[in-house]
């Protein structure tokens, strides 16, 4: 209950104590998922393993400091990298022996290479997971375009939480860090995608929220273009967002000379946008065939005798 103070406001005291009320009955009701999953939890990154099944190469975005690879030159430990591309047809036999070796396994995700809804794959594979490992908890990530179309969708598959990218709320900043958008056999380019990306972002976050689906915040740090915006993203989805994870730009690809942040930079915008949002500090930034605790760098292995299927990638350009 609120309190007001001798002239009839509220104090800041009572309007602090309120919301972390809030905060603390969002915690509990999510905590059915929250609590066995490692990149919700930090207490579980020793305990808890997860892994992702790279069944999703197309993307309809083009962010200018991704870079999409896939193959066994494929070395590097960060999102959008692969060794091969996985069949829903293998993901049965790959999860049954996956699930032997590493006991600990609670997780299994979709993270790509691509964006996880612009793939029918992912679909296909959730409804394997879903009926032959219905014990798992299930999670995907994605850009959040095709979110408000396909959130009932998600929630019928019994997929708990979303981690959803969410780099900028302003189109004039959002338009530097995008290209294009590709939405409904169109391309929207500079502001005009931006704006799109952003509407929908917003709506199927709002309605993933109402579906009782957990969601999680990622947005990449960039210094040159959104230090200080950061905190208004957090701000704009505290009601409906659980939690986001300031990650740090890679620079790389069409950002390749831009200033990869210093921890001084990210510790501060996390502590800014705590106000609004928890903050998830533990990030590894996994590969998209990750496998096991988030302390290990296990993914899938390549094999020599498959050749790599990567179905239409008509956007398999950044």
């Amino acid at each position: 209950m609120e309190t007001t103070d001798e002239i009839g406001q509220v104090t800041i005291k009572d309007v602090y104590s309120t919301s972390e009320e809030k905060k603390e009955s969002r915690r509990s009701k999510f905590a059915h998922a929250t609590k066995v999953h490692p990149c919700y939890n930090e207490k579980l990154h020793h305990k808890i393993g997860r892994v992702h099944l790279p069944v999703a190469p197309k993307c309809n975005i083009a962010c200018r400091f991704c870079r999409r690879s896939v193959g066994k030159e494929c070395c590097e430990n960060r999102p959008a990298v692969a060794s091969r591309i996985m069949k829903p047809s293998e993901v049965e036999e790959y999860m049954t022996e996956t699930l032997k070796k590493m006991p600990n396994l609670k997780v299994v995700g979709i993270a790509g290479p691509g964006d996880s809804l612009f793939n029918k794959e992912t679909f296909e594979t959730f409804e394997i997971i879903d009926e032959k490992f219905p014990d798992l908890v299930k999670c995907l990530s994605t850009n959040g375009l095709l979110l408000p179309k396909y959130v009932k969708k998600i929630a019928d598959l019994n997929i708990k939480t979303i981690t959803t990218t969410v780099n900028a709320i302003d189109p004039e900043i959002l338009k530097e860090i995008v290209d294009w958008v590709y939405y409904e056999k169109k391309t929207y380019k500079g502001i005009d995608g931006a704006k799109l990306l952003i509407k929908n972002q917003k709506e199927g976050i709002r309605k993933a929220d109402q579906e009782g689906l957990v969601v999680k915040i990622n947005t990449v740090l960039i210094p040159e273009l959104n230090l200080n915006h950061v905190k208004d993203i957090a701000k704009e989805f505290e009601d409906i967002a659980y939690l986001q994870n300031v990650i740090p730009l890679i620079p790389m690809y069409k950002m390749e000379n831009l200033s990869k942040p210093t921890c001084e930079e990210i510790s501060k915008v996390r502590d800014e946008s705590e106000e609004y949002l928890q903050q998830f500090r533990a990030c590894q930034q996994c590969r998209a065939d990750a496998a096991g605790l988030l302390t290990e760098k296990e993914h899938l292995e390549s094999k020599k005798e498959m050749k790599l299927n990567i179905y239409d990638l008509k956007h398999f350009s950044h």
